[in-house]
């Protein structure tokens, strides 16, 4: 299981790629691997605010179907539209083809986990 050291991390198994007042949304390793083959992809709008916290996309796997959170909030920029027809990238590369949703970010804390942290909550 790959857990790059350049993001940060949520307790529902989300990453967040942070690069100044924009973030770039998806879900880790793990949670693609636990959630097996994934065949859709539902995409949020774009203009849409989102909460830390709040579900803005849905995973449907051969499995299961998970809500996915957002990790900061924000609103939404742009969407990856090549999960539309390629669901997969999600599993084949979940940290770079496979992201869901660029947002920028609204002000405020934000309680997010290294990768570190986030190795350890894997875990226990």
């Amino acid at each position: 299981m790959t857990i790059p050291a350049d993001l940060k991390y949520t307790k529902e198994h989300e990453w967040v790629r942070i690069e100044g007042e924009k973030a770039t949304f998806g879900v880790s390793d793990h949670a693609q691997e636990a959630l097996g083959d994934i065949v859709f992809v539902e995409l949020p709008e774009v203009g849409r605010p989102l909460e830390a916290g709040e579900a803005y996309a849905v995973v449907e796997s051969v499995k299961a179907v998970s809500d996915v959170f957002a990790p900061v909030s924000g609103v939404v920029i742009e969407v990856n539209g090549a999960l539309e027809d390629a669901p997969e990238l999600v599993n084949s590369d979940c940290y770079g083809a496979g992201w869901i949703a660029k947002v920028q970010i609204a002000e405020g804390s934000v309680e997010l986990l290294s990768d570190h942290k986030y190795s350890t909550f894997l875990e226990e």
